[in-house]
């Protein structure tokens, strides 16, 4: 197994995404000789010169012991490809991320979960909606993911956690950088039975451009993904093109284990 050290390092270069991680590893062989190689090296590995001098620069400028330490110190898990915890159903998404943040625990029990994501201006009958699936499936033994954003995400954490179950969430900046503020609350309780997990090295700000690509972790980490009230452009409906049969699995599921549920109209 690869040294942690250099998968954290090589989250921290830019331009150097999953397709790019596969090509070092099968270059190289493992990612201390791919952190280590000369420019020549590289390029033969398929680099572009942009994300090579990245990674120049990043060599001479970072103390990866001092990295690490950052992340210990915070009590996280670093997850990779070759971590036998890695969420096997995220591990199968066509590019998972090579390295993920955990606060908190994944366990084999994640692996049968429905993702619950929607509007952050969510409607007394969305949040009610997202409540009662969201009860239903945890009460179930099904894992309940989602963003942790405000409205119909902070509904379905909020009933699973009611209903004893677990539910992870899946956020777009750095795990000590909890956002928004007015969950820090939730975070803490998500921690307590799931995780928070994230790609995105400590210290990212929560930018409004990170929020669409850590969509594929909320649906990476489920079977399927339920939509309640959504806008046309949403990062919800981002989510669910992404997840396995665009969420009808999802929604199937939880018919089954909510009879209450009906279409309104």
């Amino acid at each position: 197994m690869s040294d942690i050290r250099f998968w954290l390092g090589f989250n921290l270069v830019p331009y150097i995404g999953p397709m790019r991680m596969r090509a070092l590893l099968a270059y190289f062989g493992d990612l201390e000789g791919a952190w280590r190689a000369d420019a020549a090296h590289l390029r033969a590995a398929g680099l572009p010169q942009n994300a090579i001098q990245e990674l120049q620069y990043r060599r001479l400028t970072l103390d990866l012991d001092a990295e690490l330490r950052k992340v210990e110190e915070r009590g996280l898990q670093l997850l990779t490809w070759e971590s036998e915890t890695y969420p096997s159903l995220l591990r199968n998404i066509d590019q998972p991320p090579p390295l993920i943040y955990v606060d908190g625990q994944v366990t084999p029990d994640d692996d049968w979960a429905v993702a619950i994501v929607g509007t952050r201006d969510a409607s007394p009958y969305g949040l009610r909606v997202a409540q009662r699936f969201a009860a239903g499936l945890a009460a179930s033994g099904v894992t309940v993911v989602s963003g942790l954003a405000l409205g119909i995400d902070g509904a379905a954490h909020r009933a699973a956690l009611e209903a004893g179950g677990r539910t992870p969430g899946g956020l777009g900046c750095g795990l000590d950088a909890v956002y928004p503020a007015r969950h820090r609350g939730l975070a803490a309780e998500i921690r307590r039975h799931g995780a928070l997990i994230s790609d995105y090295p400590l210290g990212t700000q929560p930018e409004p451009s990170n929020f669409p690509p850590r969509n594929r972790i909320i649906s990476g980490l489920s079977l399927g993904t339920l939509v309640v009230e959504a806008g046309e452009r949403s990062g919800a409906l981002i989510t669910v093109h992404l997840c396995p049969g665009e969420g009808g699995g999802a929604l199937s599921l939880a018919r089954r284990i909510c009879p209450f549920y009906t279409t309104p109209g």
